[in-house]
């Protein structure tokens, strides 16, 4: 179990979400779902009987899940990052994180499903490119990299480069 798990805030998708990103990743899967018990409290009228909390893993990392109610929203302000080694595997995160998510918000490697989750797409070595030691480098593949919306390991590696 991770010491540190992020919650979720969901108003009533938390299990649709779950079940959603546990389909995307392989090592993945519902560690626990929990039920309303009682719908006394006013945040809680007509919840009785419903999911109240789902705890899930991706790739190892905790998570919950939490169908809170309509008071709070996803914004950009956090996101989840997927580091991937291969364009391979960088696409298939993209196309399924994306799937049915809003366009309008992918940009340099960022996405936001169709939960209103933000995730950033990237290459383990996106962080070596930016900060190596030639700024010249690292500023070039800074360049490339804000004309992406799903990033492409070759062509940051070519900007790089120099190529």
């Amino acid at each position: 179990m991770s010491t540190i798990a992020p919650c979720l805030w969901f108003d009533t998708e938390a299990e649709a979400a779950a079940n959603f990103y546990v389909s995307i990743f392989k090592h993945a899967k519902i560690t626990r779902i929990s039920h309303y018990l009682d719908d006394t409290h006013p945040a809680h009228k007509g919840r009785k009987g419903t999911v109240l909390i789902v705890e899930f893993e991706l790739n190892g990392q905790t998570f919950t899940a939490l169908n809170g109610g309509p008071m709070f929203k996803f914004n950009e302000a956090i996101s989840l990052q997927v580091n991937c080694k291969t364009q391979q595997e960088l696409d298939h995160y993209w196309s399924k994180l994306g799937a049915g998510g809003d366009e309008r918000a992918q940009q340099c490697g960022w996405l936001k499903d169709k939960y209103g989750v933000s995730w950033q797409v990237v290459p383990e070595m996106l962080t070596q490119l930016l900060t190596d030691k030639d700024a010249g480098k690292a500023q070039r593949a800074m360049k490339a990299m804000l004309q992406m919306k799903k990033l492409d390991i070759a062509a940051l590696q070519k900007a790089f480069d120099g190529a």
